[in-house]
């Protein structure tokens, strides 16, 4: 049993002012594969490498299954971790490399040359196998180092920032068949990134943190479609959503020249006369009534296209964003009249609070 559970872990820096990991509780299911995802500094790789034993836990307790790691050396764990500079012996062969954690461990010969085989060819590296770190690309030392992992067999995979390295048509790729992989070997696994599209596009379940708390853990389709908060709201989704404060008026909230319908239930909870309004770009779409966006920058992306403008809202100028017809897309400089597509398409905030209404 490899259930991963983090009660109440915290991990406190001397030199920083709040814990770069604030009571974290969070349980990753046997066979899971859960991303971690936030921006930088947000305590998503210090939480990792508490789970790895590279760093200690102030307070709070982790678990793999039954078993208190807490305190356990990183050795004895039973976890591989695949860092993002890959972390190679350069002058030792990529079989060597492979294999090298198996012979530390005392296992045999024949032992270590059939794992580091099976891991080659699920990987399809079987060719490179003679070959020094220096002679193969990114994406092949990339795969090397996934495979030194897998042949240690072990309880959970570590994954901090693995694909950073690579450039973007590779990282699209990789991204693919770490997902495949990981499915296939149905091995639990903690993988740390800072895209959320890698993060959407990978784990079954994502956990977003912020400053060292964590914000919302749910399936991907989840966090897109009920996103917990302001934070969440804003950080996942590319383009991300656009939020607007409104006031609220009688059956709904007052959006540019139209009222967009939200269910009165909903704003029985706003703690303020105004609450925070969220709208997908692709939920925007051309209307006789509602706010009025010049726009800037129309960013044609093949079979989508994507408007960025400005509008005037409450005194004060925001930034729009939102999906638009790639066949006939508007020029720099139009001026468009945008509401919400329908009243399902709209993610209401508490201004004062950020967590969502309803």
């Amino acid at each position: 049993m490899s259930r991963v559970t983090f009660d109440g872990a915290t991990r406190r820096f001397p030199d920083s002012d709040h814990p770069a990991v604030d009571s974290l509780s969070l349980e990753v299911e046997d066979g899971e594969f859960l991303v971690l995802v936030g921006p930088s500094g947000c305590g998503k790789s210090t939480s990792l490498r508490m789970l790895a034993g590279l760093e200690e836990v102030d307070d709070g307790r982790i678990f793999i299954g039954d078993d208190d790691i807490t305190d356990q050396a990183p050795k004895d764990r039973d976890i591989a971790m695949v860092f993002q500079n890959y972390a190679l012996y350069p002058h030792m062969t990529v079989a060597d490399n492979m294999g090298f954690a198996l012979k530390i461990a005392g296992a045999d010969r024949a032992t270590i040359a059939d794992r580091v085989l099976d891991a080659a060819r699920l990987l399809e590296i079987e060719s490179y196998l003679d070959r020094k770190p220096k002679a193969l690309s990114g994406g092949q030392r990339q795969r090397v180092a996934m495979g030194r992992a897998i042949v240690r067999q072990p309880q959970v995979f570590c994954m901090d920032e693995p694909l950073s390295n690579l450039d973007a048509k590779l990282r699209v790729q990789t991204r693919t068949q770490i997902a495949q992989l990981q499915r296939r070997l149905d091995t639990t696994t903690v993988y740390v990134t800072h895209d959320q599209v890698e993060a959407m596009t990978m784990g079954d379940r994502v956990a977003v943190l912020d400053r060292g708390v964590l914000q919302q853990c749910a399936t991907p389709r989840a966090i897109y479609d009920r996103p917990a908060n302001l934070f969440v709201a804003g950080f996942m989704g590319s383009p991300s959503m656009n939020l607007l404060e409104v006031p609220v008026v009688d059956g709904g909230v007052h959006f540019g020249g139209v009222v967009a319908p939200v269910e009165r239930d909903i704003l029985a909870g706003a703690d303020a006369d105004h609450v925070t309004l969220g709208v997908r770009p692709e939920e925007l779409v051309s209307s006789q009534g509602g706010i009025s966006v010049e726009v800037d920058v129309v960013e044609e992306l093949g079979s989508d296209a994507y408007i960025y403008g400005r509008t005037r809202h409450e005194g004060a100028e925001h930034t729009i964003v939102a999906r638009v017809d790639w066949r006939r897309p508007p020029a720099k400089g139009d001026l468009l009249t945008l509401a919400p597509a329908s009243a399902d398409s709209l993610h209401v905030f508490a201004s004062g609070s950020g967590e969502r209404l309803g």
